[in-house]
């Protein structure tokens, strides 16, 4: 029986703010091995910004490492609560099309939750679970 998000997410996030660099958010990435980062503004959670998204969204439009980070995150941001049934964010995902999702009490970030984290989860056999449990590239 699936469990609640807060049993598979991972706690306190890395975080950058929107106005730091792309600069910055590829050297946060590399010095955390990560591929993510939740963008906050006045505190709270506004997008979530990817190592890809500094590529496609910044540098390959004409975009330089010293652009704001807000000009690559994601818009529209969801969330779910730690309390919330794993099943509740694998809706949630499947129904925006997104791969990630910050983990919130109240309006406070305590965690994100990843596709990966659920495939590890649910089927541990699975290629995605694979591939989520590997260390990155070096």
């Amino acid at each position: 029986m699936a469990g609640t998000v807060e049993d598979i997410m991972t706690a306190n996030p890395t975080t950058i703010r929107a106005n730091q660099s792309v600069r910055e958010a590829a050297e946060l990435m590399r010095a955390q091995d990560i591929g993510d980062l939740v963008v906050l503004e006045d505190g709270a959670p506004v997008g979530i910004v990817t190592d890809r998204d500094l590529v496609v969204r910044v540098l390959a439009d004409g975009g330089t490492a010293e652009d704001e980070v807000r000009r690559a995150c994601s818009t529209g941001l969801v969330s779910v609560s730690p309390d919330d049934p794993q099943d509740r964010a694998v809706a949630l995902m499947r129904d925006r099309a997104v791969r990630r999702v910050p983990v919130t009490r109240g309006e406070d970030l305590v965690g994100i939750l990843s596709i990966g984290d659920l495939a590890m989860e649910r089927d541990q056999q699975s290629a995605l679970a694979d591939i989520s449990a590997q260390r990155p590239n070096e």
